[in-house]
């Protein structure tokens, strides 16, 4: 096993990742599946995914939980929009967030449990802390006690006074996201009492009617599948605080123990230079990019572009650039023999210094700038060449990337018939005639590219 390095928000140090266990348990926040997920939740899923692969090929023996929130304030406010039950409303987005990981090649999670599934653990959990006096009961609802944990802050860096004012809107109010009566502003829920424009959506407790807060169902599902300290747990920067904090703060509380050994996050996507907004119309989807005629490949390759722990600046000539790369591996690809796995190599010859790179808190664009460093310069007559295929495969897992071979093209009889007759007229110097065709040819959605022995025929 070599020595995977990564940031650690916790100590705030690049930490060696050990595993102390029979797995490396791990824990990802899944979606809110309220909306198709943005390619900026994507960016997050993506760095995720390749941190999966490397543990998997480094023999971590990874043990993945993905979460799914669904039930929260959004999924219930737009299932009623949609005059769907909660569960008809939510099960559709989980389809389609299932769909868009299959098309971008993320692994499935080994566990991937609902919050509404887990409502009797979360309840558990939250009497726990009441049971011990960092959690209280107030018209119904329950509240976690910050001020009874004194560690709340050590993620997040944030001191008490800047929580306060974390907490406070502009207006000197406070904030009413997870408000009801509680007895400090810093205090959030672990239990909300049922109001009126919850409807249907409600679960019987010991305080009464109700549904659990956001925060409480990633520690209770994570301890119940994972135990009681996790090995790694990751997700976008926007979730440290207060989310992650919040985990932290129950978790310990209830359990006496650490939480989470590593904490990895990773920073949010720009498209064009500004935040995603719905109102700036840019929050695109799987399904917006493919419109505009770029594969999953393309997609997954421009988000993994750029360090995870640097905002990505996303634009279609990024995507752009990221076809010409694929194209260019691809390319590569095809002259290599065929592999029949992805097992990592003993000793690395050729490659070397990109797999190092992933190793090295995940350099996405160092692998990928020594990958093309390397390969303009391998002779592909080499007899070195079930070594560099078994390198590049290894590569190629690692990063996700699914550079399909080729199917031969389903020319129709007539285009081909116009390129030969192009391709004759131009060996007699007739280039008008050529150039007509070549022009009619791309007008029917076809290229014709010339070498010195012939053409090709590619779709346009």
């Amino acid at each position: 096993m070599n020595k995977l390095i990564l940031y650690n928000t916790l100590t705030k140090n690049l930490d060696q990742i050990t595993r102390v266990g029979e797995h490396f348990t791990v824990y990802f926040c899944g979606p809110t599946v309220y909306n198709r997920a943005h390619i900026g939740n994507f960016r997050t899923y993506l760095v995720e995914d390749v941190l999966v692969r490397i543990l998997k090929l480094e023999g971590y023996k990874p043990l993945v939980a993905r979460n799914i929130t669904d039930v929260d304030d959004k999924t219930i406010r737009d299932s009623q929009k949609a005059e769907l039950s909660l569960s008809k409303f939510t099960e559709r987005y989980t389809k389609l967030f299932h769909d868009d990981c299959s098309a971008l090649n993320i692994l499935s999670p080994d566990i991937e449990p609902c919050a509404t599934e887990h409502i009797a653990d979360q309840i558990k959990l939250i009497q726990t802390l009441i049971d011990n006096g960092t959690a209280y009961v107030s018209d119904g609802s329950v509240y976690f006690r910050v001020r009874a944990f004194q560690q709340y802050g050590q993620l997040s860096n944030i001191s008490n006074r800047e929580l306060q004012t974390q907490l406070v809107d502009s207006a000197g109010k406070r904030n009413l996201a997870d408000e009801y009566d509680r007895d400090s502003v810093s205090d959030f829920v672990l239990w909300k009492a049922r109001k009126p424009e919850d409807g249907e959506v409600f679960w019987d407790s010991p305080w009464g009617e109700g549904r659990p807060g956001w925060h409480i169902e990633c520690s209770a599902m994570s301890m119940k599948y994972l135990g009681h300290t996790i090995d790694l747990h990751a997700g976008g920067m926007d979730l440290c605080f207060p989310h992650h904090e919040n985990e932290i703060a129950q978790s310990e509380a209830a359990t006496h123990e650490p939480f989470v050994r590593y904490w990895v996050h990773i920073a949010h996507l720009m498209v064009n230079g500004t935040k995603m907004s719905k109102s700036l119309g840019n929050m695109y989807s799987l399904e917006d990019i493919s419109d505009a005629g770029f594969s999953p490949e393309a997609l997954r390759y421009c988000l993994l572009s750029g360090h995870y722990r640097q905002p990505l600046n996303f634009t279609m000539n990024s995507l752009s650039a990221a076809n010409n790369a694929l194209k260019k591996l691809q390319t590569f690809s095809e002259k290599l023999p065929e592999r029949k796995s992805h097992e990592k190599p003993e000793h690395w010859q050729f490659l070397g210094d990109a797999y190092q790179a992933l190793l090295n808190d995940l350099n996405i664009p160092l692998c990928l700038g020594n990958i093309f460093k390397t390969i303009s310069k391998i002779s592909l007559k080499s007899d070195n060449i079930e070594i560099i295929a078994q390198e590049f495969g290894t590569l190629q897992y690692a990063l996700g990337l699914q550079l399909k071979q080729r199917a031969e093209l389903d020319i129709p009889d007539n285009i081909r018939s116009l390129a030969q007759t192009r391709w004759e007229a131009k060996l007699q110097k007739n280039y008008k005639l050529s150039d007509e065709i070549r022009l009619k040819l791309e007008s029917d959605g076809w290229i014709i590219k010339d070498s010195a022995s012939g053409y090709t025929i590619t779709k346009r």
